[in-house]
């Protein structure tokens, strides 16, 4: 087993006022040769978005993105005519492919927390497409929920993308441990603790701390206190 520990602290930072982000990898003008990505996961940005404020039309190329609030909604337009608000419990993937523009707005009236993640497709000139789903009901189980999966993968209940990718979230108690099995040996993980305090083979992990791990097929996570959890597995080349 090989593993990388992120603490919060060590993400980059930009302010601007309407928008204040946390950068887990080198993202704009933030850059450490260290921290460029996790195998095939090149992007994990934590955005904090004022009322009415967001990011206007802008386009994306051969990129598999996923958004995640966390509080609030996002209003999304894209240049495939998708219109669509994604709420605090969805997730929205959309494969950027040959090119797509889009943009994306707080629209609640409270401060919008929101999970951007990019992944590199299985290869570039996909057809861009657009997807999302509500999985509120079943992250209230308990159980672990895999949100995003590849194209050819049999779970209907998991949005696709065009990579080996799989994206899982779980919402734990107290005193509750677990094993996460990788979907594929060859792939690492990176998981994102998203609240609580956890601890994972032997890392302890608390809100906004990050581990990557691989060259295993499993790992333990102990929960310390109310946690929800984010998997990230991905390729590794």
């Amino acid at each position: 087993m090989d593993k990388i520990f992120h603490p919060a602290a060590s993400r980059g930072t930009a302010n601007h006022g309407w928008l204040n982000a946390n950068f887990s990898f080198s993202f704009a003008n933030y850059f450490d040769p260290n921290k460029t990505n996790f195998g095939l996961l090149r992007v994990l940005n934590d955005d904090y978005v004022k009322s009415g404020m967001g990011f206007g039309t802008h386009p994306h190329k051969d990129m598999e993105i996923i958004s995640i609030p966390l509080q609030g909604a996002i209003r999304h337009k894209d240049s495939m005519d998708h219109t669509a608000v994604i709420e605090k419990g969805e997730v929205q993937v959309m494969s950027a492919g040959t090119g797509v523009e889009h943009s994306e707005f707080n629209s609640s009236t409270e401060e919008l927390n929101m999970l951007q993640i990019w992944i590199f497709p299985d290869k570039n000139g996909h057809e861009p497409r657009y997807d999302q789903k509500n999985y509120s009901k079943q992250l209230e189980t308990g159980e672990l929920v895999t949100v995003v999966a590849p194209m050819n993968h049999e779970d209907d209940n998991a949005l696709k993308i065009h990579q080996n990718a799989f994206l899982s979230i779980q919402k734990l108690e107290t005193g509750r441990n677990i094993e996460y099995n990788l979907n594929d040996t060859a792939n690492g993980v990176y998981v994102f603790l998203i609240d609580g305090q956890a601890e994972i083979d032997g890392t302890k992990l608390s809100r906004r701390d990050a581990v990557g791990i691989w060259n295993t097929t499993k790992l333990n996570l102990e929960v310390e206190n109310k946690s929800t959890v984010l998997f990230i597995e991905v390729p590794m080349n």
